[in-house]
């Protein structure tokens, strides 16, 4: 079972003996140091170098946001915020915590938190190997006439298997319902989903991949490491400089197709 290094960080020590005792259910969590203010933090994380960090947002001096400004340029691990105030929740994300916890901590909300980390891992992890892998192949003297890169986006579909009619867009207690039918294009922005409909877009915080799962391959089809388009909406297919593309959509709107989803350009030749 592969480890999760964790550095703990709260002002308060009752508040680090709790998250301590709500992480000893999760035997891929392993602690390997405390810190009880920002600039100690600082130099635990680049010390350790941990793959999750819970910081406390409200710390004397330097605060949790602080401590993120002031690790700007190293390898960042990931970051789980704990607040007693939900208020901070949106600094939480533009400061690309991968989620926040408010005090005290409900066991469930850790469970979840967790899990999420989890996830992240994974898809990091999968992510860096296929990177590594494509680099190899695609650098080779005789590279192969199809990209590596595309035929790891290949998507096999099971017979049965279901894929989403609908998202659920929840914002300010809200939920917009979103026919996939009806969507243009979807891009990601951090750890959210912009799902662009016409004239509007809408925000789901959502992962690339969690997205890709929910879509019917045969209609939605990643064009670029960040973007998804539906590919019905697709009105022209226009030849680009280096073996790119642009597909440009009903309404007008353009996107590039770059080399290593070219794969995609085959189902409108």
């Amino acid at each position: 079972m592969r480890k999760i290094r964790t550095i703990l960080v709260d002002d308060e020590p009752l508040a680090l003996r709790g998250l301590a005792i709500r992480l000893e259910p999760f035997e891929d969590i392993e602690i390997v140091g405390e810190a009880r203010n920002g600039r100690e933090a600082i130099k635990a994380i680049k010390a350790d170098r941990p793959d999750l960090v819970f910081l406390d947002i409200q710390m004397p001096g330097l605060d949790g946001f602080g401590v993120i400004k002031g690790l700007i340029g190293t390898q960042l691990p990931i970051f789980v915020f704990v607040t007693a105030y939900d208020q901070y929740a949106l600094g939480a994300f533009d400061a690309h915590a991968l989620d926040y916890l408010l005090k005290p901590v409900d066991e469930a909300r850790m469970t979840e938190a967790i899990n999420r980390v989890r996830e992240h891992i994974r898809q990091r992890t999968a992510i860096e190997q296929n990177a590594r892998l494509v680099d190899l192949i695609e650098n080779m003297d005789d590279p192969p006439e199809t990209a590596l890169s595309a035929i790891l986006e290949e998507t096999t579909v099971s017979e049965g298997e279901s894929f989403d009619k609908q998202l659920h867009i929840k914002d300010r207690g809200r939920i917009t319902i979103v026919d996939v039918n009806n969507v243009d294009y979807i891009d990601a922005a951090g750890d959210y989903m912009c799902i662009h409909e016409g004239q509007r877009t809408h925000i789901l915080r959502e992962t690339m991949k969690t997205m890709e799962a929910k879509l019917d391959p045969a209609k939605f089809r990643r064009v670029h490491r960040s973007t998804i388009v539906n590919l019905d909406r697709v009105t022209e297919l226009r030849p680009h400089a280096n073996g790119e593309y642009f597909l440009i959509l009903e309404g007008g709107g353009e996107l590039k197709v770059s080399r290593t989803y070219k794969s995609v350009v085959g189902r409108f030749l």
